[in-house]
């Protein structure tokens, strides 16, 4: 029986975060101009590394990540609809878990003080300092695949974003999308079925269709 691995974005996948974010880019947005009116909305799923580089002039990028994390330090997290008992269920089962997500080792810090024992629900985290490239290029979950040991092909990704269903996609994973950060319409194309939330999954189902793919 092969192993089937659940690789996991963060924002709007295990953590309800993205609105949050929105403000916080736009308030980024309005105190240092990109140009870009919808920059909350372009950079979903991108490492900060790679959205200072594309948005703001070099001599800003400290004031942007300065005061990205001031406003990150007053978020408070809690998990997306159905992801905490969806993590307590696969962690009964000892499925092989990892989560990639494109935050950085600050962000992480403060959220593992806001949800006490979250680190222990993850096997692997790969976060914004474990990659070069950011998504939509697939070294992050190429990266949390071999860090648990599983073919990518034996692997589900869940993904919100664009960027992120894209990612999963090229890495050759199945990818599960979620509904709400983005339209349904907008992740599907890149999607092998789209979801409203985790309760919508049966890991069951799930571990047959990756068995027999």
């Amino acid at each position: 029986m092969k192993q089937t691995g659940f690789l996991f974005d963060l924002d709007g996948v295990i953590i309800d975060s993205e609105s949050e974010y929105t403000k916080i880019w736009s308030e980024i947005n309005r105190q240092f101009p990109s140009g870009k009116e919808n920059l909350a909305y372009i950079i979903k799923g991108q490492t900060l590394t790679k959205i200072l580089n594309d948005n703001f002039p070099p001599e800003k990028h400290e004031e942007v990540k300065s005061l990205l994390h001031r406003l990150e330090n007053e978020m408070r997290y809690d998990y997306c609809e159905g992801a905490e008992s969806f993590l307590e269920d696969l962690n009964e089962r000892r499925a092989p878990i990892a989560l990639v997500t494109s935050s950085d080792e600050v962000k992480m810090a403060h959220l593992y003080e806001e949800i006490p024992g979250f680190r222990q629900k993850i096997g692997h985290i790969i976060d914004a300092s474990r990659v070069k490239r950011s998504k939509p290029d697939p070294e992050g979950y190429l990266t949390a695949a071999a860090s648990l040991g599983v073919d990518i092909r034996n692997c589900v990704v869940f993904e919100d974003s664009v960027q992120g269903v894209m990612a999963g996609r090229a890495s050759g994973a199945y990818v599960v999308g979620i509904e709400g950060t983005k339209k349904r319409e907008e992740i599907e194309p890149y999607a092998d079925v789209v979801v409203k939330s985790l309760q919508e999954i049966d890991i069951e189902e799930l571990t047959k269709l990756l068995e027999n793919r």
